[in-house]
């Protein structure tokens, strides 16, 4: 494709490279295909589950090995509040309280969502706020109860449906409420804590900046006294240059009215390069919308570090055999002991031909699976949350690993592959341990254990018109298809996400 002036001043002040746009394009017209799954991971075949006795090993591990360690807690939270508070807008739209009751409104309409809060809405920790806002103001109960979303959701009221989801009230403490962004610094302080200090980075939306600053001057010095923890938080953004361009059905760049190129966010794959510029020994990853009451943070607390002393001791023996595969003795014991390790501790599996190598092609086969970032990875029980799961697939080459797959990567027409869907015993909450530093201390460059072939294509409309939008591979499945994985059975207490309004009704949300 030829660009214009206009078009190549767009790509400028992105920082996208032509030949990434063009790459882009092929990959539209070329489609991305359907990750091949070979079997569900489960416990026994995949996935690792603990005795109270080696959970308390891996705990100990940690704490004895922490101290000279740099640690990190990186946090996605760049998600607006809108997705959540969907049937709320819904229900403003259809519902008219002076019209007919909201009894009326359910039956007519069959909005389960809303008979659901309204039966529980006096658990909500902004409950009593909006109330007070809007006392006086209703001629009923039913009105009441719509003025009260329209005050929950709108700008001229508290605005919660256009805020960050992190710094919305999620969990009441008598006279105070707490956002997740204060329920993660809670949560560093418990496990993410070297010397009484904790460092937290948070990648959210460039317009939300000042309103993340104001939530930390307001509760920093509160969690820092009640916890005896002190708090470094950064920021960043999602970078203009991971943008995608968005295609018409012929798989042309799709021009907005004014003639420009329409790019569009290439999705949260896009912050492994935020997470490429993060300097720790080991750095957990949660989500914003993630976070508990303090009667499941004990929980939390014990099951991140369990992960963590488990990545400590994989990464010690790592660091040990790529150490001695640069000596000067290497032999077919070193060499058999050093694939057995990547094989049963690493879930790294070989070719069938790898027997027949030369030594040198072996010690470079070690080397390079062992010269990667690991990832250890908590698995919830399925209990019919959305979300990926973890599965061994096979790659266009027949290279076998272990990777995190989301439903929209699997051909659901495929028996075979349904199949195997349908025998997957956990999915993935977004719980994972990373190390990221090689074993001389040096730090991986993340980009370079990417999978491209793992992103995903979906269809949109903009000015009634439709198009094709492109996620790049997501953060924890393509962005980490290269690492070597470990995933391991964590409590579904951990796994407490807030994706509508209607979850913060939950038990696991209310304090008391």
């Amino acid at each position: 494709m030829e660009f214009t002036n206009k078009d190549l001043e767009l790509l400028q002040e992105k920082g996208i490279d032509q030949n990434e746009v063009k790459r882009q394009i092929e990959t539209f017209k070329e489609g991305i295909p359907f990750v091949r799954l070979s079997k569900s991971a489960v416990v026994g075949d995949g996935i690792l589950k603990f005795s109270p006795s080696e959970e308390q090993q891996y705990i100990d591990t940690f704490e004895k090995s922490k101290e000279g360690l740099l640690l990190l807690k990186f946090v996605p939270a760049s998600g607006a509040a809108s997705r959540m508070f969907k049937a709320m807008f819904n229900f403003l739209e259809a519902y008219d309280p002076l019209g007919e009751s909201l009894d009326e409104y359910v039956a007519r309409t069959n909005d389960t969502a809303i008979k659901e809060f309204f039966e529980q809405w006096e658990k909500l920790a902004f409950y009593k706020l909006i109330q007070n806002r809007i006392v006086g103001k209703a001629k009923n109960k039913d009105e009441e109860k719509y003025l009260f979303v329209k005050e929950m959701l709108l700008e001229d009221g508290l605005n919660y449906g256009f805020y960050p989801k992190g710094l919305l009230p999620f969990h009441e403490y008598g006279d105070t409420t707490a956002t997740p962004f204060e329920e993660h610094l809670k949560e560093a302080a418990a496990y993410a804590t070297v010397g009484g200090k904790s460092n937290l980075h948070f990648t959210i939306s460039e317009q939300h900046g000042e309103m993340f600053n104001e939530e930390f001057n307001k509760v920093g010095d509160r969690v820092s006294t009640a916890t005896k923890t002190s708090f470094t938080v950064g920021y960043s953004f999602q970078k203009s240059s991971t943008d995608t361009i968005a295609v018409d059905m012929n798989n042309d760049p799709f021009r907005n009215s004014e003639g420009t190129i329409l790019f569009r966010p290439g999705g949260h794959g896009a912050l492994i390069e935020n997470l490429d510029e993060q300097d720790a020994d080991i750095i957990f990853i949660k989500n914003i919308d993630n976070v508990v009451t303090p009667r499941y943070a004990d929980d939390v607390s014990k099951s991140k570090k369990i992960l963590a002393g488990l990545l400590l001791s994989v990464q010690q023996k790592a660091f040990e055999y790529a150490r001695a595969l640069e000596g000067d003795t290497v032999n077919s014991e070193l060499l058999n002991d050093c694939k057995a390790f990547l094989e049963d501790e690493l879930n790294v599996r070989f070719s069938d031909s790898f027997a027949t190598f030369t030594i040198s092609n072996q010690i470079d086969v070690l080397k390079d699976k062992l010269h990667r970032p690991i990832r250890i990875c908590g698995m919830v029980k399925n209990e019919g949350e959305p979300g990926g799961g973890p599965f061994w697939i096979k790659d266009g080459n027949g290279r076998i690993s272990l990777q995190i797959v989301e439903s929209a990567q699997i051909d659901l027409s495929n028996s075979n592959q349904s199949e195997i869907l349908k025998t997957s015993t956990h999915f993935n909450p977004v719980d994972i341990v990373c190390g990221v530093k090689d074993y001389e201390g040096d730090k991986y460059n993340l980009l370079n254990y990417v999978d491209p072939k793992q992103g995903f294509i979906t269809e949109k409309t903009k000015e009634g018109k439709a198009l094709k939008a492109l996620e790049r591979p997501g953060l924890w499945n393509g962005a980490m298809a290269y690492w070597n994985t470990i995933f391991v059975e964590v409590p579904s207490t951990t796994f407490n996400p807030v994706k509508t309004v209607n979850d913060l009704l939950k038990p696991a949300h209310q304090v008391k």
